[in-house]
């Protein structure tokens, strides 16, 4: 108190009496303002929830064995933090999802400091990245693993975007396939081209190794249409080099692998190959959260990466204010009560302040969508 500013102009305040309840009044030395300082308690209680939320703490170890922790932040689950709209572009935002349980995941989209935005949805279907994309201004560049449905979302959403594929997921993608000791010439020859993807850092050696993969694709052409008979059917004897061949052809034609080296993106400074920002920076984090409290249901996990999401956008609201903004279970139960709002009904996306995805919660329909 003794260091109270002013809340118009932030100037210092002085002592001016007190009011008729007996509490301090203060006036701006500034602009003359008179206010009164006040603590809201209000807001210990969601801090400490979210404290032990986001740590590795346990609940048997504070005083009670966590009974009172308990009691008092009970009521702190039924709160869903949710994002604001992002108006403002990035030059390159991350996107990627993490799988919570098999059947929800939670889409979320960083630029290189802060989180912008997370849906919840049941699969990375089409409908649900452009949900995600929906709120976020279109940057120059994103960064995606190659998620199904992501292509469709983004052309869709931003169609100004260039898409940069992450490579080490397109290295991956090969080695899933040929494993990392390949037995076969072929196989050993294109696990050593996926593995060269790591390390192309100019135009010139990205034509090169275009043109490389070119070759391999017509010398082993024959090699690869070979088919052998199984359980009396005709399959093709080496599917597992086919579909990794595929996979970075498929590349290749979108021009999705080397987006990070065009010119007219790269002037304004280097561009990402990976899609190691929301890798490491998020998920790896999210993970730990989840691997530190792995006895929640699936529903607070699911508000546990809803409130570590929440916590690192860029300015994240007080929890006095998170507490009387942010919608908790029972204001989705009377929406839905209220307005029925049925999944057949909804053609597209819902924007921000139409659309918060509760009914994949609630499993009362099979379709993932949103209503506000």
């Amino acid at each position: 108190m003794n260091n109270m500013t002013c809340p118009s102009c932030g100037s210092p305040m002085k002592r001016n009496g007190k009011t008729k309840s007996g509490s301090q009044r203060w006036r701006c030395v500034g602009c003359g303002a008179s206010a009164t300082h006040s603590i809201d308690t209000a807001a210990r209680d969601p801090a400490a929830f979210v404290g032990w939320l986001l740590s590795k703490g346990s609940q048997v170890d504070m005083p009670g064995q966590g009974r009172t922790f308990r009691r008092r932040c009970a009521r702190f689950w039924a709160i869903w933090p949710m994002p604001e709209a992002v108006d403002e572009a990035c030059r390159v935002v991350y996107v990627d999802g993490i799988w919570v349980a098999r059947d929800c995941v939670v889409l979320i989209a960083c630029s290189d400091e802060f989180v912008l935005s997370w849906h919840l949805a049941r699969a990375e279907t089409a409908a649900a990245w452009r949900s995600l994309l929906s709120r976020v201004a279109a940057p120059e560049v994103v960064v995606t693993d190659g998620g199904s449905g992501f292509a469709a979302a983004v052309a869709a959403e931003w169609p100004s975007t260039k898409v940069q594929r992450c490579v080490f997921h397109a290295f991956c993608q090969v080695k899933r396939q040929t494993t990392t000791r390949p037995k076969l010439q072929a196989g050993i020859e294109l696990y050593g081209l996926a593995k060269e993807l790591l390390h192309i850092e100019t135009l010139a050696q990205a034509e090169w190794w275009l043109e490389r993969l070119r070759q391999w694709c017509g010398f082993w052409a024959d090699f690869l249409e070979q088919r052998s008979v199984v359980d009396g059917r005709s399959v093709y004897t080496h599917e597992r080099l086919r579909r990794a061949r595929s996979g970075l052809v498929r590349l290749a034609d979108a021009g999705t692998l080397f987006t990070y080296l065009d010119p007219a993106l790269a002037a304004e400074g280097p561009l990402p190959a990976t899609n190691n920002r929301i890798e490491g920076g998020v998920n790896a984090q999210l993970r730990s959260v989840l691997r530190f409290h792995r006895g929640l249901t699936k529903l607070k996990r699911v508000k546990a990466v809803f409130w570590w999401c929440y916590l690192h956008v860029e300015r994240p609201k007080s929890m006095a204010d998170t507490l009387r903004q942010m919608p908790t279970d029972a204001d989705i139960d009377l929406l839905r009560d209220r307005y029925g709002i049925k999944a057949d009904d909804l053609e597209k996306p819902e924007k921000w302040g139409e659309g918060l995805v509760w009914e994949e919660l609630h499993h009362k329909t099979r379709y993932p969508y949103s209503v506000d």
